[in-house]
């Protein structure tokens, strides 16, 4: 499966309520941060890139998808797309605003040009 293929399909997952991993927490729907990303300095990304998953494992997030092969179905090619599922809305934007994380989103954001977006994911 491409990556946009992977991307699409995990859109549809959320948009279409259909569970990635399991029913949403009681405190609501689950939530799913999703990123294109295109690395602009390969080397230098490579640090935020092993430096991020223990954050994410931290705040209970994982990675549905994370820069497999891709095909453009729809609209401009863009670079890898991640896909990260979290516990809650409040989960997810936990993990966005931690020191942890903003400690290393610099590194990103110097070494990729990035679209990164909060998503409800469906009520059950």
């Amino acid at each position: 499966m491409s990556l946009k293929s992977s991307f699409l399909a995990a859109a549809l997952l959320v948009a279409g309520g259909v569970e990635a991993s399991g029913p949403p927490t009681p405190a609501g729907p689950k939530g799913y941060i999703v990123a294109e990303v295109t690395v602009t300095n390969p080397s230098a990304y490579e640090g935020y890139r092993q430096a991020v998953s223990p954050i994410v494992a931290r705040h209970g997030g994982v990675y549905l998808v994370r820069g497999g092969r891709s095909e453009v179905l729809e609209g401009s090619p863009s670079g890898r797309v991640v896909v990260l599922e979290f516990p809650s809305v409040a989960a997810a934007r936990a993990f966005y605003e931690s020191p942890e994380y903003q400690a290393i989103v610099g590194t990103r954001k110097a070494n990729s040009v990035s679209r990164v977006v909060l998503v409800e994911g469906a009520a059950p």
